[in-house]
Parts: C-alpha cells; structure tokens; sequence
C-alpha cells in the first residue's frame, strides 16, 4: 500500500472523505480515527467496495470479521481502510454509534450473530434419574427387591408373590424419586441464577445517546465505553481514548498488562480486562466468533459442585452407611445362630445354623427383607438432600434481600466470619455526592456571588480542570430533555457544581481544546492530570491540569492564585494554611479535592507524550473542592449490631485520616478514646511496617486512610494469619483483595465487573446493613443445617434401635422398609424443609461467630436427639412387645398404632428442633405460615398413608380413639424436650 497524499486532495478534506464513508468524524478527540488519518503515517488506499448478500447488506461479512480479530494483523486492517473505514462498512456513526432502532439491531443479529454463547444443553430429568439410579445403597436395595421378588413368586405364586418385593421397589423408587427431583431443581435453580448474575450493564452510544444495555445485547457496530474494571465485552477495534492498558491473561495466560491504541495495537479481544485508562471500542465480532470463544469452544465447566458442608455431611452419610453395614452383619451372625423360625402350622422351618431345603429359602427372604430395612432405616439421603435444599432456599431469599449469592459455599462461611473490613463510599455513604465548600486562595468562596468575586481566567482554568481532566462526559438525556452526566458520584458532582455555579459548557470546551495526553486517575496514585492545547491558539503553549488528593496535590505546587488571577507564592507558611484548611473540612466529613495547573512549550509538551508522564512539579494551585458524602442514617446501629455478635468492623478508605476519622466516628465504628490507641493508620504507615509490627499492631487498628489496593491486601493476608476469619466488603475493583477474603463482598451500583466475578457475594443495594443480613443469613443457614441434621438423625437412630431389638428378641419388626423410606424420605425432607423457613432473628446475631473447625453435631445436639431418640424407642417398643394385651388389638392393628405413632413423633419433634437452647419452641410459630403449612401436609399425607393406602403400607385403619392415643404418645416428645434442655453439657 502506497502513501499517496495527492490522492486525498483529489478526494478532498477528510471531512469529505468520512461522508463519503457515511461516518461523521469526532473532531475533538486525541488520538481518534480521524487524527491518525489527517497524519503522515496513514494512506488513503484505493477502495472497491462488496456487498456481501449473506452479511444482510453490509459490505464485510463476519469471517473477515473474525479473522481480523484472531490474526490481529495491522497490515489486513490498513488493507480494509482502517477503522473509519470499517465503521463505513458496519453503518456506525463514529459519533452517535448506531442507530439502535429494532429493526436494524435484528439485521445485524442476523448477519453477524447475537452477543451470547452456545448454551450447553439442559440436563433433562432423565439424567438426575439415572445418576440416583447409580447409588450402591440402590443397587443393594434392588438386588434385595429381586431376591424377595424370585422367593416370593416361588412360595405364592405370580399373583400374591410380588408384594414383599413390591414394598421394596417402592422404596427404590421414593429414594431415586427425591434424590432427582432435588438435584433436578438445584441445577434448575443454578442456571437460572447464572443467568441472572451474567446479564452484565454496559455502556453504548445509540442514535447519539449514550446508554446501558446487557453484554447480552451489544451487536455488531456498537461503539463500547470502557474504563478500569470493566472486562471487553467482544472483539473489536480502538477508536478513541486515553492510556487503555488491558489484562490478556485469560486468552494467553500472560498476566503483563499490554497498550493499546490507535497506531500500533487497536485490537481488543473478548474477556480481556480492562487495567488502566479509559476508551471507546468499536465492536467486530461476538461472542461465538470471537477468539476467545474459539479457544474456549471445547471447554465446559460445571459449577455444580460440593460445598465443604455438604462434603463435611457426607461423610456423615458415609459414616451412618458404615454403622448400618455393622449392625447388619451383626444381625444375620447372630439370626443365623440363634433364631427358629415357624411357618403357618407352627413346624420350624430355620433353627440356626442346622437348616435346610425350603426353610433356607424362608431365611434367605427374611434375611433380604431384614436388609432392606436395615438400609432403609438408615438411608441418611434425606439428610443429604436438606442440605441441599437449605442452601438453595437460602440463596433464593437471599435474593430478596438484594444479595446475590455466586459462590454456595460463601453461605457456610459466612457463619464463621469475625472480622468485616469494609470500604467507605456508597458503603458507609450514602453515595450522594455535593460540593459543600470551595475556596479559592485562601478565601472561601461564596456560592451566590462565585462568578462575580473571581477573575475569569481563574474561573477558565477552574472549567478546564474539571471538564477536561475527567474521563466523564455530559450527553444527551435518553428522552432528549437536555443533558445527561454519567460518571461516578465524585464526577458528576464536580461537573454539576461547574456547570450550575461557574456557568461552564463542557461541550464548549470540549470543541475549543485538544486532549493530547492523560494520566488517568486510579486508587493508587489517588490523582490524574492531562496535557491539553487550545485549537485556535497559534503559540506554543499548552496546559496542563491536576487534579486530586488534596494534600498530595499540594505538595506538588509552588504557588497559587488568589480571587483576583494574581499568583502569589507557596511559602511553608502558605502551605501550613492550605493544610489548616483541608484539615478543617475533612475533620468535619468532607472529602478534600484539589486542582492545579501549569503551562508548559510545545517542546515540553512532546517530550511529556514521549516519557508519558506529566510535569507534576512547580505547579499553580487553583482551589481546593469540599465534597460531602453523608453516613447512611442507619448504618451506626448496623455496626453496633455487628459489634455485639462478636464481629469486628475496619474501614479502609482512600480518604485522607481526617476524614476518615470523622466518618468512622459518625458511623460507631471508632470511639474517641480508641484513636489514641493506635486505632486509625494510614496506608503507607502501615505497609512500611515490619511484619511482627503489622501483626502486633493489625487488631487494634480501626480505620485505614490513604489505602491503596496493596494495603488492603496486605490487612487482610494479616487478619487471616492471626486467626482471623475475614469479610472484605465494597471493593470496587480490587479483585486480588475478595480472592484472599474468606468470603469476598462486591458492590452492585459501583463495583467492576472483575470485582464482581471475583466475589463471593454481590450486594446490590451497596448498603452496609445489607451485609449485616448476609451475616444473619450465614449463621441462619447453618443454625437451619444443624436443625435438620439433628431432626433426621433422631429419626435414623430410633429407627435402626426399633428394628434392631425386635429383631434379636425374634419377634417381626414393627417398621417395614416401606414405612421407614416413607418416614426417612416424604416426612424426614418435608420436616427439614418446614426448618428450612425459620428466618433470620436477632437472636443469631447475640452469639460470638461459629469456628472453622467446629463440628457440625454439638453436645446440645447431642442431648437433644439422645433424649428425644430414647423416648420413642421406649414409646414404640413398648406396644412391640405388649400392644395386643395392652390395647386389645390385632397384631395388624398394633404395628399401625406403632407406624403412626412413630410418624406422629417426628411431626412434634420438628416443633422441638426450632430451638436447640430454648426451652420455648414456639416463639414465632404463629408468624411463620409455611412452617405451620408444611406440618400440616405431613398430618395430611400420614392420614392418607394409613387410611387408603392400607394394603400397599401393611397398615389398617384406626379409629378416633386410636388416633387419639397415637397423638398423645408423640406429644409427650414436647416435655420430654423441655426436661432434656435443662440438663447442662459443654457447648462443644
């Protein structure tokens, strides 16, 4: 490609050129499109134009599209006009994007594909059912059914002989049934719930307004802001921007931050992250052709993973499975050497180890069915499947509560947290940024009268500063009532307060003034400058602006200008005034802002591009800003809240220690008495530490000022050495921080999209008190497991004693393995899901938090299951042994009586289980109808079970009386509950 420069005068200016391009140029913008056209290094190429018919008219299709960005090749850009060019080609307006109308986003969905991966396909019911199917406990059951099933055919015949085995396929099919029908709604629950946190905001320009819309739904052609945090929603090209420094490593592993801009490196790929600086990109190719997408193609990942509770609950299954086995094998050692068995007419058909023929076939059924009770009364999948369901019900209304929740896990660990270091701003804050005062010299300055006390070359450097050094923007509201600012809450503020009180036009500005460089501003420099030149101004002066922490700006100035423009110099004394005055406005709360500013050569100017570092020495000081953000009127009671379960809070904050100091007192987290305790630190003090210092220091500090992202990580890497378990909270766009955090809390309104994917939990209200629910709903999760953990065991342990004893005393058991998989599966998850609903009190947050290492069974629970275990073993065995003669029943009868009482049993002792300390199970019953709902449908199935399904369940009805004498057994459980907590054990 030849330089041809005679070619663009017979074409024209370049403004000629873009229209023939239909692309209208941004003329204000440094390093754009259009600057590097009008430079040397850009020939204007010969151009033959294709309309590609499957690209739905436009005339580049979405192979060449792909292929440009996998390649990255510079020459095939240049080959393809560059940038303007292919903006021309996409039909995108260089300054108001495209035109966003339906009918033209669905020609470009249908040319070059939606933002959206290819879903993996749902896994169907089917697949849940067959996973269930592969439990040993499944196949034992089922080896048991087809034994029975063989025995039974052979002794009864086909037509009476399949309803031993009949029971026992039940019970197979109840455990698969539950076992699939949970795991089927937790996966439903996880892919909804990834949809849900997936639907990333980001920021377009259509029709000339600029908008958020979902990653979901950027297209082709849309023109991209991005700025530090964000992650490159698709493959595309730079446009325009200012030091855009971008994170490859998800694409090539290299964690090196590379440049990008308009001359040597344009190209943007999917995923990368945005490090720093800001842009504006032009989007080439989604998702599923971006070179991202076309590494990854053969990757899929399934999140469905164990938490370390349910890991920790597993092997509890595993453990009760190994006791079950024991006293299994126990039991056919012992039957085989000393149990005789009788048929109908009384002639012993087993008698120990001597027997023989037929009665070995009657031994091996009992022996098959004794084993299938075993398991079955045993069968510990219930405690597994409440887990499951008490994390994903907690997840669900935790969702209500403006949490999301992205990590399972986190709702265990939550229960332990001790420590919450928490940022400041929108946090703490309220997040309604104002500037309060302003003061110019050493005069502050009086709203009403601003414009006319100040000489109007101070007010124009002031409007420069601000409009200028910014990487916001005023555009056009999005029903065309004027202007828009975007930005974050400090911007908006200060453009605001210019616009309103110094008159300023940013969009004057913005056509008068060239942007030749910038030093974007970032937590840890805390301040940001450009380099700018007047367009109409012939001379060789340009400007540069500051703006920033108020003391470090300060430091930078040798001098400043008073109300009238004339500069005076910035002696110690001058300085020690200025320091008088910052410190005066951040001890009552605000936020100290200060601008400066220089003029330096065209000379300096290009050796500053050349370093890419600007002058920030000598300079002027223009004024100091005092922006308020006002403590949330609730968030002191939140941290007293916190305080009284034993949970210390920290703030780290970018603010100077004065403000800081003033706000960590408004909000309770710092007492006066404490700051002269070592209680408040900055930053910097604290990394220069030694190391034993930190960890001697680190307990006792409160608040961190001045933090940059490294001290907040080196906090918390301390905090966890010492013991601690730490909650980072707010960080906006630190994600090394919420990685090293036990449990990592991102901001919703302000947080990154990497600060978010790093988290665990996203709060998306921003607000302190919301955290303090998470950690409600964290001890309430796990209070929830240990409720359910010690209903079920109950359950289990009864069940296997029951059967067990009638066994060895060579009497029937009372409980067929039917009866127990209906007690273990309907009653046993429908119990634990009634204590699934118990919410979160305050009373949680009256107890110190749950150590890492603590077991899941308490001695409390301990006591409570023993005690409530016993008393149903004696209540059931009791009509075992003597029920006929003592109810005057039918042994038929008086194993029903035994059934439903035992049913009835774990119906009262759910009301028992909602409090494991209390003595008052019934506090708040009344307010929670879906626990009373739920018991009322496990009465309601106990009374179908045993009055309609009598034949299939071994059970015959019972009248009103017999009802009767079933719920008075089972509700002797509640003072038996009542005696039992008044017997004290150690806590652990």
């Amino acid at each position: 490609m030849e330089k041809d420069h005679g070619q663009l005068q017979k074409l024209g200016d370049v403004d000629e050129v873009a229209s023939c391009l239909e692309t209208k140029l941004d003329d204000n913008i440094h390093g754009s499109a259009k600057d590097i056209v009008c430079g040397q290094d850009m020939a204007i190429p010969h151009i033959s134009i294709t309309v590609w018919p499957e690209s739905g008219g436009f005339r580049i299709n979405k192979k060449t599209l792909a292929n440009l960005a996998v390649e990255k090749d510079i020459e095939q850009l240049q080959n393809l006009g560059g940038v303007v060019v292919l903006a021309s080609y996409l039909e995108t307006n260089l300054d108001s994007g495209i035109n966003g109308r339906a009918e033209d986003i669905a020609r470009r969905q249908e040319a070059f594909g939606s933002n959206t991966y290819k879903k993996r396909p749902d896994k169907r019911f089917s697949f849940f059912v067959a996973e269930a199917l592969k439990d040993y406990i499944v196949i034992i059951l089922l080896g048991c059914a087809a034994l029975s099933l063989g025995l039974g055919i052979k002794d009864h015949g086909l037509k009476n002989g399949w309803y031993s085995s009949g029971i026992i396929f039940l019970a197979v099919c109840l455990h698969v049934a539950f076992s699939a029908i949970s795991n089927y709604w937790q996966n439903t629950e996880l892919e909804n719930f990834s949809g849900v946190s997936n639907k990333i905001p980001i920021d377009v320009i259509r029709g000339g307004q600029r908008q958020q819309i979902s990653i979901f739904n950027i297209v082709v052609g849309d023109i991209v802001y991005l700025k530090p945090g964000d992650h490159v929603p698709a493959d595309g090209l730079f446009l325009d921007g200012h030091s855009l420094q971008v994170n490859k490593s998800s694409m090539a592993g290299d964690s090196n931050n590379v440049e990008v801009n308009l001359r040597q490196n344009p190209f943007l790929v999917s995923s990368a992250e945005v490090i720093d600086g800001y842009a504006r990109m032009l989007i080439t190719s989604v998702r599923m052709n971006t070179a991202y997408n076309q590494m990854k193609n053969s990757i899929d990942q399934d999140k469905n993973e164990d938490t370390p509770l349910q890991t920790a609950v597993r092997k509890l299954a595993l453990s009760i499975y190994q006791v079950s086995n024991l006293v299994l094998v126990v039991l056919l050692i012992v039957t085989h050497f000393t149990i005789n068995t009788v048929d109908e007419d009384g002639k012993i058909e087993s008698n120990g180890s001597k027997t023989k023929g037929d009665g070995v076939g009657n031994a091996v059924k009992g022996f098959v069915a004794a084993t299938a009770i075993i398991i079955s009364a045993a069968l510990p999948e219930s405690l597994l499947l409440a887990v499951k369901q008490t994390l994903a019900y907690a997840r669900k209304r935790m969702m209500v509560d403006t949490v999301m929740v992205r990590k399972l896990s986190a709702c265990e660990t939550i229960r332990c947290i001790t420590t919450v270091c928490t940022n400041k701003t929108g946090t703490l804050t309220l997040n309604q940024v104002k500037v309060k005062k302003f003061w110019l010299g050493l005069e502050p300055m009086d709203e009403a009268g601003f414009s006319s006390s100040v000489s109007p070359y101070v007010i124009l450097l002031i409007q420069q500063g601000i409009a200028l050094n910014t990487r916001e923007g005023a555009y056009k509201g999005s029903r065309g009532l004027g202007s828009e600012i975007f930005g974050c809450p400090t911007e908006k503020a200060m453009l605001s307060w210019a616009a309103l009180e110094l008159q300023m036009d940013m969009e004057d500005l913005k056509q008068n003034f060239s942007i030749l460089f910038v030093e974007t501003f970032n937590s840890r420099k805390k301040r940001s400058g450009v380099l700018i030149k007047k367009k109409d101004d012939n001379t060789d002066i340009l400007h540069v602006h500051w703006k920033g922490a108020a003391e470090m700006i300060l430091a930078m100035c040798s001098s400043y200008y008073d109300a009238s423009g004339i500069t005076k110099d910035l002696n110690e004394e001058e300085k020690m005034n200025f320091k008088h005055i910052i410190e005066e406005m951040a001890a009552s709360g605000l936020r100290c802002v200060a601008f400066a500013h220089k003029q330096v050569s065209q000379e300096e100017g290009e050796d500053l591009k050349e370093k890419k570092k600007l002058k920030g020495e000598n300079l002027t000081l223009l004024g100091l800003a005092g922006i308020e953000d006002a403590c949330r009127p609730e968030v002191k009671e939140a941290v007293e809240d916190c305080q009284l379960a034993g949970i210390k809070i920290k703030m780290m904050t970018g603010d100077n220690v004065s403000t800081a100091r003033a706000i960590a007192i408004e909000c309770g987290i710092l007492r006066s008495v404490e700051d002269r305790q070592g209680a408040v630190v900055e930053g910097e003090v604290f990394r220069n530490y030694t190391h034993e210092q930190r960890m001697e220091k680190v307990d006792n500090i409160c608040v961190m000022a001045r933090s940059s992202p490294f001290d907040k990580l080196l906090m918390v890497k301390c905090l966890k050495l010492k013991g601690h378990v730490v909650a980072v909270n707010g960080i906006k766009d630190s994600d090394l921080v919420l990685k090293e955090a036990h449990v990592g809390l991102s901001s919703g309104i302000q947080g990154t999209e990497v600060a978010k994917e790093s988290s665990d939990i996203v709060i998306s209200d921003d607000n302190f008190v919301t955290v303090v629910k998470v950690l409600r709903w964290g001890r309430c999760v796990y209070t929830n497991i240990q409720k359910s953990t010690q209903f079920l065991l109950t359950i289990t342990i009864a069940a296997l004693v029951i059967n067990l004893v009638a066994t060895i005393s060579n009497t029937a058991v009372p409980l067929t393995a039917a009866q127990l998989c209906w007690t273990n599966l309907i009653i046993g998850i429908l119990g634990s899901l009634a204590l699934d609903t118990e919410q979160p009190t305050r009373e949680l947050m009256e107890k110190p938090p749950v150590g890492q290492m603590e077991r899941l069974i308490t001695n409390i629970m301990w006591r409570n299951l023993i005690t409530q275990a016993l008393y149903q073993i004696g209540a059931l065995l009791m009509p075992h042994f003597s029920g006929e003669s003592l109810f005057g029943v039918t042994e038929a009868v008086k194993n029903t009586l035994i059934f439903n009482t035992f049913v009835l049993c774990q119906v009262f002792n759910v009301f028992n289980a909602r409090k494991l300390e209390k003595k008052n199970v019934f506090k708040g019953v009344h307010k929670n109808w879906k626990f009373l709902g739920i018991v009322g449908i496990m009465i309601l199935l106990q009374v179908f079970m045993v009055e309609f399904l009598m034949q299939f369940a071994n059970t015959e009805k019972l009248n009103w009386l017999r009802w009767g004498a079933c719920v008075a057994i089972a509700a002797i459980s509640w003072p038996v509950s009542w005696i039992a907590k008044c017997i004290r054990v150690p806590e652990l």
